[in-house]
């Protein structure tokens, strides 16, 4: 997983995830700024009045995403600074662009740096290959643990019939409008306000339509936010299928273990299921401020600390099993399970997800980021190309299988697309969510879908035997807009109209 040169790019700002599918929950605006070489750059507009700990909060959080447009997303796609800010800064109002930030960036040590205005130290992100860019601590200049490479086993997917490798990939079927499809693709892509980057169509395994906006392609990869806790749910059914972990076990946390701790109640089925109920505080307006430590739900991509540990040292609130609430402790819980059951066999965590789960779909190009100590952040800092998301989403709908290969546990996808039963709208399942309560009108019950921050998605639809994948940074209302965009490809599949 060799980088391609340097160059400066940044992603989408941060976001509270609680409802991230509905675009409705936003942060605070995450200030942002671009420079290049070793130059110290800072915009001309008056800085906002951002209290200390939230400009340092955001200071961290810009590095990281600097850092990852420049050296993650740089492995395939090569802009130059102004294109970065004119595309992925500038047109989003979000962003707040003023001069609150100075930044530099680091091309020798791959890294970058953000001061806030009035912040000391400035804070900094340094790219680890394989790991992606890493937020270190204030004061620091390396991470806690030693990077790997991760090496794929599979060989040139040129060389490889579809769906492992890229040969014969594309369908032609006779039922599909093929007029229609088309129309409808170019559509989706014309629409300006919602900026999608990567639309993808599968029709019985094959690729039926396939766009994406200029530059990017069917291997860039992008930042999929949310969609990383369905690869969390993916990896532990991967590990309860090699006997290693079972749904209605006690979470096998050394920490909840102690005689009288309540936790002992929690099971792996109620991590999946969000529904832990730990405590675990979330953005809330004027009792808790976006940029706050406080906030512990969005505190990770903000702060450089430990996610497992913040993760498994919340205390019980709730009855476990009893209330769906959409927390990041619940997926981090189960990395930190995963990591634990991994390193018990003696494998290497970090190659772990590549060798169970990525090479057996034929997926070259997905990069997991890690904190300062080599955790996977599976809540959000995970990117992938829209053919390797395509790939997971036919795992799920041939229901753990690929290629004959059972890589997820007898059963486990007819579990992750089950309502949990805290959640009384019948809208999300074992970490992916689910169409049971009608969310998207134009779309069938059975669909479910891994879904990430400002619009990510991987939708899988059994009765229509479709995938779809769409990626890109969406200002708002992306589960409206893909509603449309998957009613009309559904509209497409099928029965061809007459002339």
């Amino acid at each position: 997983m060799a980088a391609s040169p340097a160059r400066l790019a940044i992603s989408p700002r941060l976001g509270v995830l609680a409802m991230d599918l509905y675009g409705r929950y936003w942060l605070l605006p995450l200030l942002a700024a671009v420079g290049a070489g070793d130059a110290i750059a800072q915009s001309p507009v008056r800085p906002r009045s951002w209290d200390t700990e939230a400009r340092a909060h955001i200071a961290a959080a810009t590095a990281h995403h600097l850092c990852a447009g420049l050296y993650v997303v740089g492995r395939d796609l090569v802009r130059t600074s102004e294109e970065v800010l004119s595309m992925d800064v500038a047109r989003f109002e979000d962003f707040a662009w003023d001069g609150s930030f100075e930044y530099s960036i680091d091309p020798a040590r791959r890294s970058a740096t953000v001061r806030a205005f009035g912040v000391l130290p400035a804070r900094t992100a340094r790219y680890y290959e394989d790991q992606g860019c890493i937020i270190l601590p204030a004061g620091t200049d390396s991470a806690f643990f030693e990077p790997i490479d991760v090496v794929s086993t599979l060989p040139d997917p040129a060389t490889q019939p579809w769906p492992l490798g890229d040969l014969d990939a594309l369908g032609d079927f006779a039922e599909v409008d093929r007029v229609g499809l088309e129309a409808t693709l170019d559509w989706a892509m014309s629409r300006e306000d919602q900026n999608t980057r990567s639309l993808l169509v599968i029709y019985r395994g094959k690729i039926v339509g396939e766009r994406y906006a200029e530059g990017f392609g069917g291997n860039t990869p992008q930042i999929g936010w949310s969609q990383g806790k369905s690869i969390t749910a993916a990896l532990v059914g991967v590990l309860a299928g090699q006997g290693e972990i079972s749904l209605d076990q006690a979470a096998p946390i050394e920490a909840w273990r102690e005689p009288g701790d309540p936790r002992q109640k929690i099971r792996v089925r109620d991590l999946l299921n969000m529904s832990s109920g730990l405590e675990f505080k979330n953005y809330d307006g004027d009792r808790i401020d976006a940029w706050s430590a406080s906030n512990e739900h969005s505190r990770i991509y903000f702060d450089s600390i430990n996610v497992f540990e913040l993760a498994i040292n919340q205390p019980p609130e709730l009855e476990p099993g009893s209330t769906f609430r959409y927390r990041n402790s619940d997926p981090l819980a189960l990395g930190k399970i995963i990591r634990d059951t991994v390193e018990a066999r003696g494998r290497d965590y970090l190659a772990f997800p590549q060798a169970a789960l990525f090479d057996r779909i034929g997926a070259r190009h997905f990069v997991l980021e890690t904190d300062a100590w080599g955790n996977f952040i599976l809540t959000g800092y995970d990117y992938g190309s829209a053919r390797d998301w395509a790939r997971f989403g036919l795992l799920h709908l041939w229901d753990g299988l690929f290629e004959g290969d059972r890589v997820l546990a007898e059963g486990w996808v007819d579990f992750i697309r089950s309502p949990a039963p805290g959640d009384p709208g019948n809208s999300y399942g074992g970490l992916f969510w689910l169409n049971r309560g009608g969310l998207m009108s134009q779309v069938p019950a059975d669909a479910y879908w891994a879904s990430g921050y400002m619009g990510q998605m991987t939708m899988i639809i059994p009765s229509a035997d479709v995938v779809i994948v769409r990626l890109g940074p969406s200002p708002g209302g992306a589960l409206e807009y893909m509603n449309a965009v998957i009613g009309r490809i559904l509209a497409a599949i099928g029965p061809r109209r007459a002339d």
